[in-house]
C-alpha cells in the first residue's frame, strides 16, 4: 500500500478513541468481560487498512473535484472508513474460525488465542469449545461496535441514507459470500466440473471483490455526495479491483511464503478452498490425476511434500498463467473505468496506485 496516506494514522487514532470508550462502558462487566473486549480490540492491530485506504480514495475522487480542492477529511469520514476495518476484523475472525485456521497475521487466530487463555486461567471445562464459541460471540461483537461507530459518524449527515445503504448492502453480500465459499467446498461433488471457476467467480465477487474495494469506494463517494455518473465510474473501476485482488488472494493462498503472508505454505489446500486457480487446474487433469487432487484437497494433515506435490500439480496444469492473465485483464478493465470519469484527476492517480499496490503483491 502507498505509505504516504494519511490514513492509517487517522484510523489508529479514531480506534483508539473509539475503542477507550467502549472500554470505559465495560468497567462495570467484571474482569472476565474486560478481556473479552481486550480480546476484541487486539483483533484490530495490524492489517493494510486496504478498505480504509479505499473508503478514503472515494471520498476523495468525488469531493475533490472541480472547484473543491482544499476539502478536508471530517472526523464522521474518518469515523466510517474506521468502522470499515472493525467490520473487516469481524469477518476475519468468524473466516479463521470456519476454516479452523490456526494463524493470523503470523499470530494465533482469535479462537486459538482465547482457547490459550482458557487453559491459563485453569478454567474447567474443554478449552476448543470455549475458544470456538467465544470466538463466534467476540466477531458479533466487533459488528456491533462497527455499527455503532458507523451509526455515530452519520448522526445529521447530509448524505447519511445512501451511506446506510450501501453498509448494508456490503454486510449481506459478504455474509451469502462466505456461505458460498463454504458451500463450494462441499456441493462442488455434484456440480458440473465445467461450472467450477464460474461458481468460484460468484463467490470471490460476493466474499471480496465488492467487500473489499468496490463498496469501501461507493461508501466513500457517497458520504462525499457523488452522483450517479460518479457513482458508476467507482463501481465499474471497483470491481475488477476486487476481482484480481481475490485471484491474488488465492494465488498466495497456494503460494504464498509463510513469513510474509503470516499463514503456513499452502493454507488453502489444507482448508479445501474451491477456488478459480482449481477449478482451472481441475479442467487439465486426466480422471486419475484430478480424484487424485481431491481426494487430497482439504486433508488438514497435508504433509510438506503432499503440499508441494499439489503445487507442482496447479503450476504445471498453467492454471496459475491463466490466473495471472485474468489478473491482468481485470487491471487493465479497472483502469479503463477511469478514463474520462468526473473524478479528481490527483485523486484517480491514487486510485491507479491503490489498484497497483492490492493486485501486485504477496501478503
Amino acid at each position: 500500500m502507498p505509505s504516504s496516506s494519511p490514513v492509517p494514522d487517522a484510523v489508529a487514532a479514531h480506534l483508539d478513541r473509539f475503542l477507550s470508550r467502549m472500554r470505559d462502558e465495560a468497567t462495570d462487566y467484571g474482569p472476565d468481560a474486560v478481556a473479552f473486549l481486550d480480546a476484541a480490540a487486539g483483533t484490530l492491530d495490524g492489517g493494510k487498512r486496504l478498505r480504509a485506504r479505499f473508503c478514503h480514495a472515494g471520498w476523495r475522487a468525488v469531493s475533490a473535484f472541480g472547484d473543491r480542492r482544499d476539502a478536508t477529511e471530517p472526523d464522521a469520514l474518518w469515523d466510517i472508513c474506521t468502522a470499515l476495518e472493525i467490520f473487516q476484523s469481524a469477518a476475519l475472525v468468524h473466516d479463521d474460525l470456519i476454516d479452523n485456521s490456526d494463524t493470523r497475521r503470523g499470530r494465533p487466530a482469535a479462537h486459538r488465542a482465547l482457547e490459550a487463555s482458557h487453559r491459563a486461567a485453569g478454567w474447567t471445562g474443554d478449552a476448543d469449545a470455549f475458544g470456538r464459541a467465544s470466538a463466534i460471540l467476540l466477531g458479533d461483537l466487533l459488528v456491533a461496535w462497527s455499527d455503532d461507530l458507523l451509526e455515530s459518524a452519520l448522526d445529521g449527515q447530509p448524505h447519511a441514507r445512501t451511506v446506510r445503504s450501501e453498509y448494508a448492502r456490503m454486510r449481506r453480500d459478504v455474509t451469502t459470500g462466505q456461505f458460498l465459499d463454504i458451500a463450494e467446498e462441499s456441493a462442488w461433488s455434484v456440480n458440473d466440473g465445467s461450472l467450477h471457476a464460474e461458481r468460484a467467480l460468484r463467490v470471490a465477487s460476493l466474499k471480496s471483490a465488492r467487500y473489499s474495494i468496490e463498496q469501501p469506494l461507493i461508501l466513500g463517494g457517497a458520504f462525499a455526495g457523488a452522483d450517479p455518473d460518479q457513482t458508476e465510474a467507482l463501481r465499474r473501476f471497483g470491481h475488477p479491483v476486487g476481482m484480481a485482488f481475490q485471484l491474488r488472494d488465492d494465488v498466495l493462498g497456494v503460494f504464498g511464503d509463510p513469513s510474509v503472508t503470516g499463514k503456513p505454505t499452502g493454507d488453502d489446500l489444507r482448508e479445501g478452498k474451491r477456488t478459480v486457480l482449481i477449478a482451472l487446474t481441475r479442467q487439465t487433469l486426466d480422471a486419475s490425476a484430478r480424484n487424485l487432487m481431491d481426494e487430497m484437497l482439504g486433508d488438514p494433515e497435508l504433509t510438506p511434500q503432499q503440499v508441494t506435490f499439489l503445487q507442482a500439480t496447479i503450476r504445471e496444469s498453467g492454471a496459475v498463467d491463466q490466473v495471472e492473465a485474468m489478473i491482468t485483464g481485470y487491471a487493465r478493465d479497472a483502469d479503463r473505468a477511469l478514463s474520462g470519469a468526473r473524478l479528481d484527476n490527483a485523486a484517480v492517480g491514487e486510485l491507479r496506485d491503490l489498484a497497483r499496490a492490492a493486485t501486485v503483491r504477496s501478503a
